[in-house]
């Protein structure tokens, strides 16, 4: 299906849920839409990238991904996919584009993926359908769609900007942290991610990212947040 405007029935389909869902979601704010006279209208680029978004654990889900595409691929857990020489703990870019270049270039040399040129235009245009700075400092940058021949693995590499960079966010704030996510498979799950998010949004957790020495340091910070998180979850503590 291309990118095109759809209808409330025709979002319905797509997303495997009742028209009733996707009014309330279009009203209440989360869903990408613009009412044209009394009729919501949808751009599926835009839907896409939310939808995105839901399936990364990035924003507060909405729909159930299981249900609209099926049971997860892959299960990844954050040492999978992630390491210290994954980390730029000082960055020297101060535009968003430049951002954008220098871990491309980064995770190219790490080895990670076959062509820096095509990872940089993904991300820009994923950029350009909708931010991916989602506020409180961080950003989550992917692309649109998946390439299991350039990714050679999935991974995650994370750059850090002391002064912050001006990067779109939604609350308007300079955005410090730029978690990049290679994405090798159409339909991946990444478990971690959603709790990624949530250990972000601890300001424990982000004042000692921002504030660790070094890579070594700023990966540790992660890694016992996430063991935090996993022992919450299984202790059933909230």
């Amino acid at each position: 299906m291309e990118d095109r405007l759809m209808t409330v029935k025709e979002l319905a389909s797509y997303l495997k849920v009742n028209e009733r869902t996707v009014l309330k979601l279009a009203a209440d704010g989360p869903l990408p839409a613009v009412k044209v006279g009394n009729q919501w209208r949808f751009r599926k680029a835009m839907i896409d990238a939310w939808l995105d978004d839901q399936m990364l654990g990035i924003s507060r889900r909405y729909v159930d991904m299981h249900t609209a595409f099926g049971p997860a691929s892959m299960l990844l857990d954050l040492a999978s996919c992630f390491a210290p020489e994954h980390i730029l703990p000082a960055m020297e870019s101060r535009t968003k584009l430049k951002v954008i270049e220098e871990l491309a270039s980064h995770a190219h040399r790490l080895g990670l993926m076959r062509d820096k040129n095509w990872f940089v235009g993904a991300l820009i245009e994923r950029e350009n359908v909708m931010p991916t700075a989602t506020g409180n400092g961080v950003a989550f940058l992917h692309t649109l769609k998946r390439n299991d021949r350039e990714v050679v693995q999935p991974f995650m590499v994370l750059g850090r900007s002391a002064q912050g960079i001006d990067f779109d966010a939604l609350d308007g704030r300079p955005t410090h942290l730029f978690f990049v996510l290679g994405l090798k498979f159409t339909e991946l799950h990444l478990p971690w991610l959603a709790k990624l998010t949530q250990m972000l949004g601890r300001p424990d957790a982000l004042m000692a990212l921002l504030g660790a020495p070094d890579a070594t340091v700023m990966y540790e910070v992660l890694s016992e947040a996430e063991r935090k998180l996993q022992s919450a979850a299984t202790s059933g503590a909230p």
